[in-house]
C-alpha cells in the first residue's frame, strides 16, 4: 500500500508540474500591483540579470496585517521607513507577503532589491512575509501565497527551475525570518543553507 501511495503522489506531482506549464503563469494572479497598493514611485534602476539561481526569504518583524486594507497600509509602511528612513530607491524587497494570503508587488522580477546585502541583492529575489515570526507562524494562505509565487517566478523565466531557496539568517547575521518561519522553509523542497 506504501510503495502504491508513493507512485500515486508522484504521478499526482508531475500531473500538476504539467498543469502548470500548460497554463503559463496562472500562479501569478494573487500579485497585488504597487498601483493597487498606492506604493511610491521607485527611484530605482538596477536591474536582475533573469533567470536568478536565488530566493531569499525574510520577515520584516514589524506589524502584521490580515485583511488588505491593512496589508496595503503595511507595504506603505515598510516602503516608506526604506526609502525616507534608510534613504533607499523604493522597498527593499520584491515581494511582500501578508496575512490576508496576498503576495504585494515591492520591486518585482526585474529590479535588483536591497534585502540580503551585496553579495545576495544582485543575484536573488528577496520575499519577505510582514510580521514577526519569531514566536508565531504565518498562516496557511499566507504560506500558500509564498510558494505560489515561487511557482509563478519559475513559470515566467524569473527564477532558474533548480533556484535555491535560503532563509535570510542564511546569508546574513540576523534572526530573520523568525525561528518558526525559518523551521517551515527548511521543509520547502528547494531549501539550501
Amino acid at each position: 500500500m506504501s510503495r502504491h501511495c508513493t507512485i500515486l503522489a508522484w504521478t499526482l506531482l508531475v500531473l500538476l508540474g504539467a498543469a502548470q506549464k500548460a497554463g503559463g503563469q496562472s500562479s501569478c494572479g494573487s500579485i497585488v500591483p504597487r498601483s493597487d497598493w498606492n506604493a511610491l514611485a521607485s527611484e530605482c534602476t538596477e536591474r536582475l540579470s533573469l533567470p536568478v539561481r536565488y530566493v531569499v526569504i525574510s520577515h520584516t518583524a514589524g506589524s502584521t496585517c490580515s485583511s488588505p486594507d491593512s496589508c496595503e497600509q503595511q507595504a506603505r509602511n515598510v516602503q516608506y521607513y526604506h526609502m525616507r528612513t534608510q534613504g533607499w530607491c523604493d522597498v527593499g524587497y520584491n515581494f511582500l507577503i501578508g496575512e490576508d494570503g496576498h503576495v504585494y508587488e515591492g520591486r518585482g522580477w526585474n529590479t535588483k532589491g536591497a534585502h540580503s546585502g551585496g553579495n545576495w541583492n544582485s543575484r536573488s529575489i528577496g520575499i519577505s512575509f510582514m510580521g514577526n515570526y519569531m514566536e508565531r507562524v504565518p498562516p496557511k494562505r499566507a504560506l500558500r501565497a509564498a510558494q505560489n509565487l515561487l511557482a509563478c517566478g519559475v513559470a515566467r523565466g524569473a527564477l532558474k527551475s533548480n533556484y535555491q531557496l535560503k532563509g535570510h539568517r542564511d546569508v546574513q547575521q540576523t534572526l530573520s525570518p523568525g525561528d518558526q518561519l525559518y523551521q517551515i522553509i527548511q521543509s520547502w523542497p528547494h531549501y539550501r543553507q
